[in-house]
């Protein structure tokens, strides 16, 4: 199921104080209601005396009337007062109502729910479309319609026979239930043995949401939500897995996610969530040799370069660090320029000169953790077979 992941212990205040985007940067994301931006940063509007999260749908202020805080504690110091319309002092989790509302098709999977079910339970259709457009790309009916192929997908794999899944999972014939399945899937169920499906998941973090995706073979997808490459991207996972997409759960998400809140929360160094990231030679060795920088320290391009034994592809190497499809776990955010600049970054640069932040203002060392199924352990299991 994809979810809105709850870390609400780590949080942009709890994590160490970090430099704020640049004035010009936070200026346009604010005039454009950005929700990308919302905990990054929080502005206070002198004329008004109120302080609003970037997204806040309210007129937008001068921007010589403006002031900026990393956190809304600073705000409320500097004397300014919670928007009644942005509410920046409440968590910035999903909904009440989208947790009911999942909560319920995953109880009962098979049941259509419809807009007068939708306004019994005291929701707008038109407030439910627009919150599954943007925030997993497809609508509420289509988000459905994938949870019950889904679970029909896990449900032959297990073994169970065809005319017990049909009915089971929601259709109403057989014929409705293998088109549906072939244009997940790219096949009839009879061969659902053989397929393959990402499941997809929604995960909250204090610089953003991100989109997660994982195999059987482990994780092969974590991207921000607002990054422009994001369709390229899961087109991407789609081809070089010859999987389906589809909204589920699964054993390595929930490992992200714990891994992730430990790894904000400053208590986590390493990850160990499998992963699975098929790519070119080329681009396998590099993210490889991104795994291998220690947590808190950075490595030219120059550098990766080398140890990769390419000293002279330094601009293929940077072309495959854009490329990597896992962000943090693959830790391509460490990479920086030969000046030391911090160069590119596909979720933006002020979310690496966070992440680096918070490596090299971690406290206390943590003791590193067992890698037992890392992008080495996978690629030398790839080229035995």
């Amino acid at each position: 199921m994809i979810i809105a992941t709850d870390m609400s212990t780590v949080t942009a205040a709890t994590l160490p104080l970090w430099p704020l985007p640049a004035r010009e940067e936070m200026e346009r994301a604010y005039q454009r209601s950005d929700a990308s931006y919302d905990g990054v940063f929080y502005l206070g509007v002198r004329t008004t005396g109120i302080f609003c999260r970037p997204s806040c749908s309210a007129r937008k202020p001068k921007p010589e009337n403006v002031e900026f805080f990393a956190i809304p504690k600073d705000a409320v110091f500097a004397g300014y007062r919670a928007c009644l319309r942005c509410k920046p002092l409440e968590d910035e989790l999903a909904p009440p109502w989208v947790k009911t509302l999942l909560e319920r098709l995953e109880r009962r999977p098979t049941e259509r729910i419809r807009e007068n079910d939708l306004r019994q339970m005291g929701v707008e259709p038109a407030r439910v479309r627009r919150y599954f457009e943007s925030r997993y790309g497809l609508t509420f009916q289509a988000y459905c319609r994938a949870r019950r192929l889904s679970r029909a997908f896990e449900r032959i794999r297990d073994g169970q026979p065809l005319d017990e899944t049909v009915f089971d999972t929601g259709y109403e014939s057989h014929s409705g239930f293998r088109d549906a399945f072939r244009k997940a899937f790219g096949q009839t169920p009879g061969h659902a043995t053989d397929a393959k499906q990402v499941c997809l998941t929604w995960v909250e973090t204090p610089i953003g949401p991100m989109i997660a995706g994982a195999t059987d073979a482990g994780l092969c997808l974590l991207e921000f939500t607002d990054r422009r490459m994001m369709e390229a991207q899961l087109a991407t996972v789609r081809k070089r897995l010859g999987a389906a997409l589809v909204p589920a759960d699964h054993a390595h998400l929930r490992t992200l996610r714990r891994e992730l809140t430990e790894y904000f929360a400053g208590t986590r160094r390493d990850f160990t969530v499998p992963i699975d990231a098929p790519g070119t030679p080329f681009e396998m060795r590099v993210w490889e040799a991104l795994c291998r920088i220690p947590f808190g320290e950075t490595r030219a391009y120059a550098d990766v370069a080398v140890a990769v034994n390419s000293p002279a592809a330094v601009r293929a190497v940077g072309r495959a660090n854009g490329l990597n499809r896992i962000a943090i776990v693959i830790p391509c955010h460490r990479v920086v320029n030969k000046n030391g600049e911090l160069g590119g970054y596909g979720g933006g640069l002020w979310r690496k000169r966070r992440l680096l932040h918070l490596e090299r203002s971690a406290s206390t060392p943590a003791p590193p953790a067992a890698k037992t199924d890392s992008l080495a352990v996978v690629l030398d299991d790839r080229r035995r077979r």
